[in-house]
């Protein structure tokens, strides 16, 4: 399926990957907490929304 080069390359960016976007939102994290201080109460509020839809469903078969 895939050959030995391209999973060590695939395991090599994906940590890589992490590392960098780790450090980018470290480095703005002052900023994240000064604009996005509410985003966890929308975040609340769509997956109760999804949650929602998903017992309508349910209970409405």
């Amino acid at each position: 399926m895939f050959s030995k080069g391209q999973i060590i390359f695939g395991v090599l960016f994906f940590i890589a990957f992490a590392i960098i976007i780790a450090f980018t939102y470290r480095k703005d994290l002052k900023v994240h907490k000064r604009f996005y201080a509410g985003s966890v109460w929308v975040l609340i509020a769509f997956i109760s929304f999804i949650l929602l839809i998903a017992a309508i469903k349910f209970f409405f078969r």
